[in-house]
C-alpha cells in the first residue's frame, strides 16, 4: 500500500525547547508511553533485538511497575512530558479511554519533527493529529498479543505528514516482535477483528479442545498437549506449505470417517457462522471506539 505521505516536519526545536531529532543515520531516542502488556512487551522486543537501552525511555501510572521494567532493562523511567521532549519517536501504549488526557498532557511537550506512533485500538490518525501540533507525523498500529513470543502480527497505517521513512521507523519497531504489514487506515477495523483479538478466538479453540478430551477421560496435561501440538503444527503447514485451509483441512477429512463426522456437528451448529458474526461485532466495537461513543 502507497503511504498518505505529506511534508516530512522540519527537524527544529519548538517554543517549548527540547531535542533537534536525529537524522536518518544517528541514533534515536524512544520513549514508551504506557507499561502494561504491550508497551512492556514492545520494550522487551526492542531489548532482544538489539537496541541500546540507553536510547529508551518509559513511563506509567503503575510506578511500582515502571520502576521494575526500568531497573530490569536498565532504561530511563521519566514523567510523560519531559518523555515527550527527550525523545525522537513517542510510542503511545494505553488504553483508548485514556488516549484524550494523554495526548493533553503532551501537546505542548511535543517538538517538531517527533514521530508519533499510537497502538491504541480505534484511535484514528485524525484524533491524534487534531491533539498534536500541527505537522506531526502520526503512525496507527494495531498489534496483537503473541509479541509476547516474538511472533505478533501488527498492521500500520500512516497518518497524512507521514512520510516513507517514519512508517519505516515505525516498522524497523514493531519487526521487534514479529510481523508488520502496511494496510490503509480503513481496513484497521477489520485487522482489529481478525488479528489484533484473533488469538483469544483461537485460545477459546483450545479451551474446547482440552475440555473435550477431558471428557473423553483424558488426563488434562496429556489433553492440553496434544490439542497445543495439533495448533502449532497446523498453523505451520498453513504457513509453510501455502495450501488453502480448505485443502488442508480435506486432507483430513476421509469421506464418511471421524473428521468428517466431526465437521458435520460444527456445521450444524453453524460455527462458521457464528465466527463471521462474532468478528464483525469486534469490528463494529473498533468502529465505536474510534467514534468515541461507548
Amino acid at each position: 500500500m502507497e503511504s498518505s505521505a505529506g511534508d516530512a516536519a522540519e527537524n527544529v526545536m519548538d517554543d517549548h525547547g527540547g531535542h533537534t531529532p536525529a537524522g536518518p543515520a544517528g541514533p534515536k531516542t524512544v520513549a514508551i508511553l504506557g507499561t502494561g502488556v504491550m508497551g512492556s512487551t514492545l520494550l522487551s522486543g526492542l531489548i532482544r533485538s538489539g537496541r541500546d537501552a540507553t536510547e529508551l525511555v518509559i513511563t506509567g501510572r503503575n510506578a511500582e511497575r515502571a520502576e521494575e521494567l526500568a531497573a530490569l532493562y536498565g532504561v530511563r523511567l521519566m514523567t510523560n512530558p519531559d518523555a515527550a521532549r527527550a525523545a525522537d519517536t513517542l510510542v503511545l501504549v494505553v488504553k483508548p479511554q485514556d488516549m484524550d488526557g494523554l495526548l493533553a498532557e503532551i501537546r505542548g511537550h511535543v517538538p517538531a519533527g517527533t514521530l508519533v506512533v499510537s497502538l491504541a485500538a480505534g484511535i484514528t490518525t485524525g484524533f491524534l493529529e487534531e491533539r498534536l501540533p500541527v505537522g506531526t507525523a502520526v503512525v496507527r498500529v494495531m498489534p496483537n498479543t503473541p509479541a509476547l513470543v516474538d511472533e505478533g502480527m501488527a498492521a500500520v497505517s500512516p497518518g497524512q505528514h507521514c512520510d516513507e521513512v517514519h512508517l519505516s521507523e515505525a516498522e524497523e519497531l514493531l519487526r521487534s516482535c514479529g510481523k508488520v504489514l502496511r494496510v490503509a487506515e480503513k481496513h484497521l477495523d477489520a485487522v482489529t477483528a481478525i488479528s489484533g483479538s484473533g488469538p483469544a478466538y483461537i485460545f477459546y479453540v483450545v479451551e474446547a479442545m482440552i475440555e473435550a478430551g477431558v471428557l473423553l477421560g483424558m488426563p488434562r496435561t496429556t489433553s492440553t498437549e496434544l490439542v497445543v501440538q495439533t495448533l502449532y503444527g497446523a498453523a505451520t503447514m498453513l504457513k509453510e506449505t501455502g495450501q488453502h485451509p480448505t485443502v488442508l483441512r480435506e486432507q483430513v477429512s476421509s469421506p464418511g470417517g471421524t473428521t468428517m463426522a466431526a465437521v458435520r456437528q460444527l456445521d450444524d451448529h453453524k460455527v462458521r457462522a457464528a465466527f463471521v458474526t462474532a468478528m464483525l461485532a469486534a469490528a463494529e466495537r473498533s468502529k465505536q471506539l474510534a467514534s468515541g461513543s461507548g
